[in-house]
């Protein structure tokens, strides 16, 4: 405890109720001591930290100024909510968060009644914030009753459109609704857009010093509900000044760009909306991601997402691994097919380092695309340059393109445009938790017409996906892969695009055929390797494509074995429920094979490392072992004999 900062007032804060007792010197000094505890939590737990050094003050002050969890305070993706979740009766369990049985990363509706919408997902606030402000016009009543609606969004979720559908819909129903807008230039990585350009242009066009001569004389230009109890009228004037048509034109009254990080305008700003707020409030707040720690400020992501790290140094404690990561194996496999086709081009929504991307764009500037947090776009993007005759690479998380499918569906499988789809974290993905996971592309891909649907079981195998995603061109295509490292297997110097179609055998066996889509192709090996110390020595296959099947290979398993297991990293309705369908079509259960299926299971698992959420989800060896001597009848006593 003795490398804990001081905090003798963030001491006496146990709801956010506390905070109306400190003067606003008081509350400056709060925010400065909430800042320090975020720096020591995050450091021993790792997680998302700079977006919440950045929102420290405006933390502290909607707190102290709202009645919260009576005002309902939304925050847009919530990676930034740190702090809030210390101010709000969680600091005593603050150092778990991210872990087994821990708090989560991310608002969660289970976890408190701070946080009335759990999030994890961009530009879901405003339309959240809406619903809470006519439930509450309507005589809606939940426990703590319903009092102001606050959305707090950041600036590159405004580049997708759901922020703007709710806008439109929120100016035209002129319901009372708060929306700070968190502008600090910077989402994961640097933001891009017209959006971007225009925040620039409401606080860049001049110079503020310059409006501060003529602020006493610009009263008149507050919108009127501001001109009583502005209670720093001149600073607020040299902002405002500015103005902010585009949020106007939508219906809502603009007040900012103000200083984020200015607690005494902060708090005036925020009291005078809510004594005088009417409609729909925009409110521009300016704020610097990872502000007050040196180490993220300097950095290039403004530790967006961290490991532990050293306070003092900020030096990140990552764990080393001589194999490399899928998601850099993605990328210079990529590099390496635009090096022979200058038709490739690649596209990501908001994620280029995620995915791998910004070194490609390091390589092809011209031929890679970042288009903002916008995935509906990027696939329909996608879809255009597919029919003008590119090779495009949407390279996104599994659990982003969830936001793309109808346009998967419409605009690219229905006309059979071949976009090649790059499906990074597929499958559990650890401390991120079930709003992260990549668990359901299999299903929703697989059922589309003519869509053909691969799974990596190793890094080796990834390369040759990426070359044949890249030589198919009369239909849609996609390959999946995992976060984190690779199985350590030699990389090929070249990738070779794969039969179409077509798995392969990976051990000949008998009486039970372990048939693997995906990088649990590792753990039925070590299945396999215990399976024989008893007497067992399955076949193990890996199938390669969830569609179309290998139904020869299918066909062979399921003729010359007493049972047949396929294992997958998704969930119910996927590749194992393709090959029942298959099997029943071919009346092989009618010859008596004993069919079995390990999937996810039909819950959302909760935060852990990835080994435990698998081994929660009945996917390690050990549990792929006890599914092949209970499906072959062989009892708990007799294993051991076996």
């Amino acid at each position: 405890m003795s490398d804990r900062p001081n905090t003798p007032l963030l001491d006496q804060v146990n709801a956010p109720e506390d905070l109306k007792r400190f003067s606003d010197t008081e509350l400056r000094q709060v925010a400065d001591e909430l800042r320090a505890e975020t720096i020591s939590a995050v450091s021993e737990t790792g997680g998302h930290l700079g977006a919440g050094l950045g929102v420290v003050e405006l933390t502290t002050a909607i707190h102290a100024v709202f009645d919260t969890p009576k005002d309902r305070l939304i925050w847009d993706v919530s990676h930034q909510c740190y702090p809030h979740k210390i101010l709000t009766g969680r600091r005593d369990r603050i150092r778990t968060l991210r872990q087994e049985n821990g708090l989560s990363g991310f608002t969660k509706r289970s976890e408190s009644a701070f946080d009335p919408f759990g999030a994890a997902h961009s530009s879901t606030s405003i339309s959240a914030a809406l619903g809470f402000a006519v439930a509450r016009d309507l005589g809606g009543a939940p426990e703590h009753g319903l009092g102001d609606a606050i959305a707090v969004i950041g600036d590159g979720a405004m580049s997708a459109g759901m922020a703007y559908e709710a806008m439109n819909n929120a100016g035209h129903l002129k319901k009372r609704l708060i929306v700070i807008l968190n502008d600090n230039e910077m989402s994961i990585a640097p933001p891009v857009g017209a959006m971007s350009s225009y925040l620039s242009k409401l606080y860049a066009g001049e110079p503020f010093q310059e409006f501060k001569s003529a602020a006493k004389s610009a009263i008149s230009l507050l919108p009127e509900p501001f001109q009583d109890g502005a209670k720093r009228a001149k600073d607020m004037v040299k902002h405002m000044t500015v103005g902010g048509t585009l949020f106007e034109q939508l219906g809502f009254s603009y007040v900012g760009p103000i200083d984020g990080h200015d607690m005494e305008q902060l708090l005036a700003v925020l009291r005078t909306v809510k004594q005088r707020a009417t409609g729909p409030m925009l409110i521009h707040v300016l704020t610097e991601k990872g502000k007050g720690y040196a180490p993220a400020e300097e950095s290039s992501d403004k530790y967006h997402g961290v490991a532990k790290f050293d306070v003092i140094s900020g030096k990140q404690k990552k764990t080393p691994s001589n194999a490399p990561s899928y998601t850099s194996v993605f990328a210079q496999s990529l590099i390496a097919e635009a090096e022979k086709d200058n038709k490739v081009v690649a596209v990501t929504a908001a994620m280029p380092d995620g995915t791998g991307l910004d070194k490609f764009a390091a390589r092809f500037g011209t031929r890679c695309f970042d288009v903002g947090i916008a995935e509906q776009h990027a696939v329909t993007f996608c879809a255009g340059m597919a029919a003008g005759g590119l090779k495009p690479f949407c390279a996104l998380y599994s659990t982003f393109l969830q936001r793309g499918y109808d346009q998967v569906v419409h605009d690219v499988a229905i006309q059979r445009l071949p976009v090649r789809f790059a499906i990074d974290r597929a499958g559990l993905v650890g401390a991120d938790g079930a709003t992260h996971a990549g668990s359901f592309d299999i299903g929703f891909l697989a059922n589309l017409p003519d869509f053909v649907v691969m799974a990596a079981a190793d890094e080796a195998e990834l390369v040759h996906m990426v070359a044949t995603a890249a030589s198919i061109n009369d239909r849609p295509s996609a390959f999946r892969f995992p976060r984190g490292e690779g199985v350590g297997v030699d990389l090929p110097e070249v990738g070779v695009p794969l039969e179409i179609g077509k798995g392969r055998t990976i051990q000949e066996g008998s009486r039970v055929a372990l048939l693997s889509f995906g990088t649990r192709l590792q753990e039925c090996e070590q299945a396999a390797i215990s399976l024989a110390r008893k007497g067992i020595t399955p076949t193990i296959a890996d199938a390669r494509f969830a569609k179309p099947l290998d139904e020869d290979l299918i066909r062979e398993l399921a003729a010359n074995h007493e049972a047949l297991i396929t294992i997958e990293e998704g969930a119910v309705g996927g590749f194992g429920s393709h090959v029942a369908q298959f099997l029943a079509e071919e009346g092989v259960f009618d010859t008596g094979l004993k069919f079995r299926s390990i999937v996810l299971p039909d819950t959302f698992i909760d935060q852990s490392s990835p080994a435990k959420m698998y081994e929660t989800a009945g996917m390690n060896a050990p549990q792929i072992e006890a599914k092949v001597l209970d499906v072959l009848g062989i009892s708990q006593i007799n294993k051991a004999r076996a």
